[in-house]
C-alpha cells in the first residue's frame, strides 16, 4: 500500500498531508506539538489495507505546512477548523477522528463544534484541560523561542539530551530506531516560532472542558502509554467525562504508544474499529 503526500490549499491556511488507501472509510490522524504527520507513517499500511482512507496533515505551523508568523493565528478553535476545511476539500462528510496529545485537544474543539461529522473519536496520550507540566519551565521556553526561535530551543534540548515526557519506552527507541531522535529534533526546528509560543501557552492555560464534552455522543476510545504517568489521571477524566468512551493503557510505551508499541497499540485500535462496523 502506496503512502504518498501532497500540498493541500484551504481557505484559510496551506497544509501538507500524507493519505493511503484512497476510496476507503475516512480517517484522519492529529499529530502533537512540535510533532508531525510522519509521526503516524509507520501505521499507515495496515490501516489502509483495513480499508481506510487514512489521511495526517501537518498542522499550520507545523512541517511543511503554512506557519503564519503572528501568535493570534494559533489557537485551538482555529487548529479545529483548518481540519474541518481539509475534511471538506476531501469530500468527506463524516470522519473516524485520531487525535495525539495537542492533536487530541485539537481533536476534542473540532468534536465539540462538529460532532454530527465525527462518527468516532480516538484520544491517544491527552487531556480534556491544561498540561500538567512546571509552568516557569514551559514559560521560559516560550521566551526563548519569542526571542531566538525554535532553533535556538532544539539545540539546547539536544545539549541536554532529555525533554520533559521521557520515558523507558522512548529512551529505548532513541537507542533502538535509526533515525528517531533527528526526526524528533527536525520536527522542533521546523515548528513555526508563532505557533510554538502560542500553543505552548494555550495549553498551560486550557480551561477544563470535561462539562462540554459530556455532550458527546460518538464512541470514543481514549488511550495512554502505561509510562506516560502525566496522563493516566487526565486520560480517566476523559473517560468519565465523554459518555461511550473506553480506556486502553498501552503496555511499555509513554507519550507515542503508537511508535513505541506500535503492534499493542494498532490492535486497541483495530478491535475499537471492528466494534464500529
Amino acid at each position: 500500500m502506496t503512502v504518498s503526500g501532497r500540498q493541500v490549499q484551504l481557505p484559510s491556511v496551506e497544509v501538507a498531508i500524507i493519505e493511503a488507501g484512497s476510496g476507503g472509510r475516512p480517517m484522519m490522524w492529529l499529530h502533537g506539538f512540535a510533532g508531525g504527520k510522519e509521526d503516524y507513517a509507520g501505521q499507515f499500511a495496515s490501516f489502509a489495507a483495513a480499508g481506510m482512507h487514512v489521511v495526517a496533515p501537518d498542522l499550520r505551523g507545523h512541517g511543511a505546512s503554512e506557519a503564519p508568523a503572528d501568535e493570534a493565528a494559533y489557537d485551538f478553535a482555529t487548529l479545529a477548523s483548518d481540519v474541518l476545511e481539509l475534511a471538506d476539500e476531501l469530500g468527506w462528510e463524516t470522519f473516524i477522528l485520531v487525535g495525539h496529545s495537542m492533536g487530541g485537544m485539537v481533536a476534542q474543539e473540532l468534536a465539540l463544534v462538529a460532532g454530527e461529522r465525527v462518527v468516532a473519536l480516538v484520544l491517544v496520550d491527552t487531556g480534556a484541560g491544561a498540561i500538567a507540566v512546571d509552568r516557569a519551565q514551559a514559560m521560559a521556553a516560550v521566551e526563548l523561542v519569542r526571542a531566538a526561535g525554535t532553533e535556538k530551543l532544539a539545540t539546547l534540548m539536544a545539549a541536554a539530551g532529555v525533554g520533559p515526557l521521557d520515558s523507558e519506552a522512548s529512551r529505548r527507541l532513541s537507542e533502538s530506531e535509526p533515525g528517531w531522535v533527528e526526526r524528533g529534533d527536525a520536527n522542533l526546528r521546523n515548528a513555526g516560532d508563532a505557533m510554538y509560543a502560542a500553543m505552548l501557552t494555550a495549553m498551560l492555560d486550557r480551561p477544563d472542558r470535561r462539562s462540554d464534552l459530556a455532550g458527546l455522543a460518538m464512541p470514543t476510545l481514549v488511550m495512554v502509554g502505561d509510562q506516560d504517568e502525566s496522563f493516566h489521571r487526565p486520560s480517566k477524566e476523559l473517560v468519565s467525562a465523554i459518555p461511550d468512551a473506553r480506556l486502553v493503557v498501552v503496555p511499555e510505551s509513554g507519550h507515542t504508544p503508537m511508535q513505541e508499541a506500535p503492534e499493542a497499540w494498532a490492535d486497541a485500535m483495530a478491535a475499537f474499529l471492528a466494534e464500529l462496523r
